[in-house]
Order: structure tokens, then C-alpha cells, then sequence
């Protein structure tokens, strides 16, 4: 969203655990220091813990320091995913500017189920310095709220994540984002459909009749439809045959199918849940090292910390699986490695592929439905709030490309956000706030 008069203002979520309270952070997150430097000051609060990777189970946006983030929708529903406090944030109109972090899906999702555009970059488009990280491959900072605007501030060459940074130098316009912001971006662009796999909704839910082929549409009452799903279902897949043109001048291009998805959603089964493992032990431990004073050091201290406060970690009800995994592997070793030429097959074979052979601009998914797939090779993605379903719970629409395609990707979520215009703040409860 881009409202026009935004105040100059920032929330920097940062990540922070019981363990770490007391650390000093001489290396400030390199995100943070370019957000000062861009808008007038900042303030900060608190997300979801360790990135959702100390064990299943953990709900999201829930710390031992913060509680639980609530969804300023559906206080019942999920926020979804580990930065999920920075789309809470920018959905309740606390602030005008949030950053959150993004391994897999941790952008995308918080900000589908909260209604704000989420921007997921390019890996190494924006420094990781001073941030917690799960896996060098594939996360990323990006931003929830005014979104052009504040990835314009935070891209750029960093010495402290100097290998990453310096790959992605070659992707920054030289005249910035802000030109992308073209109401008729749409015109031209051709955009594939992920169907198989990825819409799937309950049967006469708001997003499977918003989401219908053209014999299926043909035969459903428009009356039953709200104004804001028809201009959503009329650009989308009216009409659903294999390549048409939409009303708002995009080349639709359905039914395309990924293969191995069953593969690349099943973390185990790609290999992404070894090398995470082995990448967040090494992250951590040289994030730990970096501080100017801590009470934890490694993630064998955080462990015997969590260990040692087992009522303020909740440790009887979610455990920490994930730390004890990650820290007995030992580097980047013949399993990793073998790891990384899986993931590397996989986005050769699948979103690489499909992207070439179909000379596609971007693909369209539902929500977060193409987290991983988007992930694993550290591809850029834009959500734009879609609408809301029967009780009221936010649902997005993603655009996602190859590395460096944000250009093209803003000037088709800009084009669409403007036409279609679906996201209405939440009526915030006393309660839940």
C-alpha cells in the first residue's frame, strides 16, 4: 500500500529471545541503519521466535518476551509465520513502514492473512547484516508496508554480507523502484497460472468461486459476488483457457504445472530441512560472536538456557527439536552438498524452466501457496491483499518471478493493487490490542 500522505515513521521488527535480553548489539542490522538514513526515526518490537525454527508446533508470532501476536482481523486466526508482528504492525495502522525477515514464507504468508503488501527480494538484493538468519540461500529482508518505497532505501552493497550483496548489484535499477509504480503495468505482461497444486480452496469458499474457469463461471451467479471479487475474478481467469488476454491487458497463461512440487514442499524430501540445519548452527554462532556483550554465545548456550527456564520457553509443551538437530551437524558437508545440488535441480527443472519456455514476466499464486517453491532458490515474490473470506480472515494474491525481476513484479502488483483497490483496514477490538 501507498497512501499518500504516510507519516515518517518506521517499526523495525527485530528478533529477539529470553536468551539474548541482555546482549549488546554493536552491529547494528544493516536494514535498520538504511531505514534511518531514509525516513525520520524508529522504533522497535518483537516477532516470532528463533524464525519458527526451534521446534513444530510453536504458534506463530508467539515469544517468550512478547506473547502472542493476534491477528488484528480475526483475533482467532493466525497471523502466520515468523514476521508476522511486522504485518500485524502495519495492518492495524500502527506505523507507516515494517521490515520482516523471509527464509520460507515468512513474508509472504503474515502478509496474506494480514492484508498489507509484502515484498520478498531477491536474496542478496538487501543486507542480512545483523540479522538472524536461518540459511544464507534463501533469506532475505523485505518490507510489509509502503513497499516501493522502503526497498528503494534498503538494497544495495554491504561489506558486512559482501559475497551475497555484490551478486545482486547487477539487479538494482539505476533510477531506483519508484518508476516502476505504473498504474497500467499490467499491459503486455504475461503471467502464468500455478493451478495444479496451488488452488485448491474449499468448495463455495469466496476464493474457490473467485478463482472458477470460464465453464464454471459461466454457470454461477454473479449476484452472489461482492464488486471487489468480481474485478479480482475478471482479471484473473475470465476467460480460464490456456492463453487470453485480460481485461486490463495482462497475457494470461493457465494451467501451468511445477513438477516435483510433492518434492519441493516436503522439505525433507528436497533437502531443504538438511541444509537449514547446517546453515542456521553457522549463522548464529557468527551473529553470537559479533556482539558486543552477551550471555549466549552459541547455540549450544541458547540450548542449556532454554533448558534452564523451561516455564518462560514453554519447553514441556513445544520442546526446541529443531536446536538439538541443528546443533549436531557439523558444516557443510557431503549431505549438504548433496542437499544444494537437489535444490539447485529443482529450480532449474521447475520455476527456471517453466519461466524460459513460457516467456513469462511472473507467475500468479494464491497467497503463499508458492513459498517454497519461491524459497528455494531465493526468487523475489509480491502479495497484494485479494480479499477476505466468508469470517472475515484476509487472503492475497502473489506475484513471483526469477532473481531480479522486482521491476516487472511491482509494475504488476502496483497495476492490479490500483484496479482492484480490495483491502479495507480491520475494526481493531479493545481486546486484542
Amino acid at each position: 500500500m501507498l497512501p499518500s500522505a504516510a507519516p515518517a515513521r518506521c517499526l523495525l521488527l527485530l528478533l529477539l529471545a529470553v536468551a539474548v535480553a541482555g546482549a549488546a548489539f554493536d552491529l547494528e542490522e544493516a536494514t535498520v541503519d538504511s531505514i534511518r538514513r531514509a525516513f525520520a526515526d524508529g522504533e522497535l518490537t518483537s516477532r516470532g521466535l528463533w524464525c519458527n525454527f526451534r521446534a513444530p508446533g510453536i504458534p506463530a508470532g508467539w515469544s517468550p518476551r512478547a506473547g502472542q501476536g493476534k491477528n488484528p482481523y480475526v483475533p482467532s486466526a493466525t497471523p502466520c509465520a515468523s514476521s508476522s508482528g511486522s504485518a500485524i504492525a502495519a495492518a492495524a495502522n500502527m506505523v507507516a513502514v515494517t521490515i520482516g525477515t523471509e527464509t520460507d514464507g515468512s513474508i509472504m504468508c503474515p502478509s496474506s492473512y494480514n492484508s498489507v503488501v509484502g515484498i520478498k527480494p531477491t536474496v542478496g538484493l538487501t543486507s542480512r547484516a545483523g540479522v538472524i538468519i536461518i540459511s544464507p540461500r534463501m533469506d532475505t529482508v523485505g518490507t510489509v508496508s509502503d513497499a516501493v518505497h522502503v526497498l528503494e532505501a534498503i538494497v544495495g552493497y554491504d561489506p558486512r554480507d559482501a559475497e551475497a550483496t555484490r551478486m545482486a548489484l547487477q539487479y538494482i535499477p539505476e533510477d531506483g523502484y519508484r518508476q516502476f509504480l505504473n498504474i497500467d503495468g499490467l499491459r503486455g505482461k504475461r503471467l502464468g497460472i500455478l493451478r495444479k497444486d496451488f488452488f485448491r480452496f474449499p468448495s463455495g469458499s469466496v476464493q474457490q468461486k473467485m478463482t472458477m474457469t470460464t465453464s464454471t463461471v459461466q454457470s454461477y451467479a454473479y449476484s452472489s459476488l461482492k464488486m471487489n471479487e468480481i474485478k479480482f475474478l475478471s482479471f484473473l481467469l475470465i476467460p480460464g483457457c490456456y492463453e487470453t488476454e485480460s481485461k486490463m491487458g495482462a497475457i494470461l497463461v493457465d494451467n501451468l504445472e511445477i513438477p516435483n512440487m510433492n518434492i519441493i514442499n516436503d522439505a525433507v524430501q528436497s533437502g531443504e530441512r538438511a541444509l537449514m540445519l547446517a546453515e542456521f548452527k553457522l549463522s548464529l554462532n557468527s551473529y553470537l560472536s559479533e556482539l558486543a556483550s552477551s550471555p549466549v554465545r552459541s547455540l549450544s548456550d541458547i540450548i542449556d538456557f532454554n533448558n534452564k527456564h523451561p516455564v518462560e520457553e514453554r519447553m514441556a509443551e513445544f520442546g526446541q527439536s529443531y536446536l538439538l538437530q541443528s546443533e549436531a551437524t557439523d558444516g557443510i558437508g557431503p549431505t549438504e552438498k548433496k542437499a544444494i545440488a537437489k535444490l539447485n535441480e529443482l529450480c532449474e527443472s521447475g520455476l527456471e524452466k517453466i519461466m524460459r519456455v513460457n516467456q513469462l514476466d511472473a507467475i500468479v499464486s494464491p497467497g503463499a501457496s508458492a513459498h517454497s517453491l519461491l524459497a528455494i532458490g531465493g526468487y523475489p515474490a509480491i502479495t497484494v491483499p485479494a480479499g477476505y473470506a466468508s469470517n472475515g480472515v484476509p487472503f492475497a494474491i502473489c506475484f513471483g518471478g526469477l532473481k531480479g525481476s522486482e521491476p516487472r513484479l511491482i509494475e504488476i502488483a502496483y497495476s492490479f493493487e490500483q484496479a482492484t483497490k480490495v483491502r479495507r483496514p480491520p475494526t481493531l477490538q479493545h481486546s486484542i490490542i
